[in-house]
């Protein structure tokens, strides 16, 4: 498949709850407290990936990256590990769902409509969201884009802290799940998606 295109990596995909596929629920909700940044995730996630690499062969695994805020020094973050795992075909669900169960992770949803994106859980012993692409999404290479931004922009690194810690109080003093969480935080993460886009030269 050909990589996407600068016209696909700028869009912006509304979330759609109507088409997302539901196949199971969390068996526990995970924190949304915002803490410290913990110099140990890195080492979590490099152990993680094994265990995915270990599950799935190397036949069926393109890449295997830490995304999220538990990929950035110094970034206070949900003690979750974000990973995207591309795989060499997000529709055939028979190679990488049985083993990534058996490994112990969770498949909760599917959404075809947002670049075939498919979901997991883990949380024993590390919480894990566990994101899986097909090797032409666009996402993952935006969650590229916006962690280099953050890593190299001190402005914007900033913004982005002072928008999750508005975003993790807001939702301990209201109520909220993960989907409130990550909704109060979507127009900075916008914002500076632009900055870079537009130092890239992808937008005017």
């Amino acid at each position: 498949m050909a990589p996407p295109t600068i016209a696909e990596i700028i869009k912006n995909t509304e979330f759609k709850p109507e088409l997302v596929q539901r196949i199971a629920f969390r068996d526990t909700q995970p924190t949304l407290k915002v803490v410290p940044y913990n110099p140990e995730w890195p080492k979590i996630f490099a152990s993680i990936k094994q265990q995915i690499i270990t599950a799935l062969g190397n036949d069926s695994v393109i890449a295997v990256h830490h995304t999220g805020s538990t990929s950035i020094p110094d970034l206070p973050a949900k003690p979750i590990i974000d990973i995207d795992l591309v795989v060499r075909d997000i529709t055939a669900e028979s190679e990488y769902v049985a083993p990534l169960e058996a490994a112990g992770f969770r498949f909760l949803l599917r959404e075809p409509h947002w670049h075939g994106h498919r979901f997991f859980y883990a949380y024993v012993p590390y919480a894990v969201n566990l994101h899986v692409w097909g090797p032409d999404s666009p996402e993952v290479v935006r969650h590229r884009i916006f962690r280099e931004r953050i890593l190299g922009n001190a402005e914007d690194k900033a913004a982005y802290v002072e928008a999750k810690m508005m975003a993790a109080e807001q939702i301990g003093e209201k109520g909220g799940d993960m989907q409130d969480y990550n909704d109060l935080k979507e127009d900075t993460i916008r914002k500076i998606l632009k900055n870079a886009f537009r130092e890239l030269g992808y937008i005017e």
